[in-house]
């Protein structure tokens, strides 16, 4: 099948692991995915500033998938799959914000369209590709990982926005991690915060807050945390030194995508996966691997 993609800024500009991970497993699910027109923002950094603007550039991405006929929009980043389906949901329920809107986009000639599926990775995946094709496509079973997932904040809340997974007990993400043939360890901390919202006004909480998290997995002896979000990611791999100074103590825990860890089960090499590129000690857990 065909999918529009729309990668937002982080992933193009820092989180250069998951594009790469993304553009090698999905084809292998028989998954296409096609390019919008151009590169845009979702609007979410300008929403504090006005709100107008957050949902012009967020309805502006609406308009360009319309231009490519298809019916699917994935949007891998969990602070754009939020700010796109806020503003969806806003245009559908306001007259006036659709109308103004509407009118700024018809200035450049487009036009928006609500009538297509907005997808996240892990519901995509989930209900699209199947857990029984993943489960299918596995090259190599993954069984000797314990692993934690982590889901983060923007695709589990608020509930009537309609997001990706149950906010109190998401499963989805813990059930990918199965159909690879890992165990998805339930923990106590798995709802908390990265602390990435924080870092613009208290880093110092921030790297604080993903620290404490870490701590908490490297006592249950994972062997990695997996998760599907840019900021997170940027949290507990980018940042995962900066938090072990901040907390006192040695973290030193693997944390990858899940599509990268799907691109080790289905065999690719970590190489093109971008897992050279993880800043966490990620040879940890590829060690525990058999070949």
């Amino acid at each position: 099948m065909q999918a529009a993609i729309f990668w937002g800024c982080r992933i193009l500009t820092s989180q250069y692991a998951y594009e790469m991970s993304m553009r090698e497993v999905l084809p292998k699910l028989d998954v296409e995915l096609v390019e919008l027109r151009e590169t845009v923002c979702c609007g979410d950094a300008v929403r504090s500033v006005k709100s107008l603007m957050a949902d012009y550039l967020a309805a502006r991405v609406l308009a360009l998938v319309k231009l490519t006929g298809l019916k699917n929009l994935l949007v891998p980043c969990n602070r754009c799959h939020f700010a796109i389906s806020e503003t969806r949901m806003k245009m559908a329920k306001n007259r006036e914000t659709s109308r103004k809107v509407t009118d700024l986009l018809a200035e450049e000639g487009l036009e928006c369209d609500l009538d297509f599926r907005v997808w996240h990775t892990l519901d995509f995946l989930h209900k699209v590709v199947g857990l029984d094709r993943i489960k299918g496509a596995v090259v190599k079973p993954l069984s000797v990982l314990k692993l934690a997932s982590h889901y983060g904040c923007q695709i589990l809340r608020y509930s009537d926005l309609g997001r990706v997974d149950d906010a109190e007990s998401p499963r989805k993400l813990d059930e990918l991690i199965c159909a690879l043939g890992a165990q998805s360890l339930d923990y106590e901390e798995k709802l908390d915060c990265c602390g990435s919202a924080l870092m613009y006004g208290h880093a110092d909480s921030a790297i604080s807050l993903a620290g404490t998290k870490l701590k908490a997995l490297r006592a249950l002896n994972v062997d990695g945390l997996v998760l599907s979000c840019p900021d997170c990611a940027s949290m507990f791999d980018s940042r995962q030194k900066e938090a072990q100074s901040a907390i006192g103590t040695t973290l030193s825990l693997p944390v990858l995508y899940y599509t990268q860890l799907l691109g080790l089960g289905l065999k690719l090499k970590p190489e093109q996966l971008g897992l050279h590129l993880n800043q966490s000690p990620i040879d940890e857990l590829l060690a525990k691997i058999p070949s």
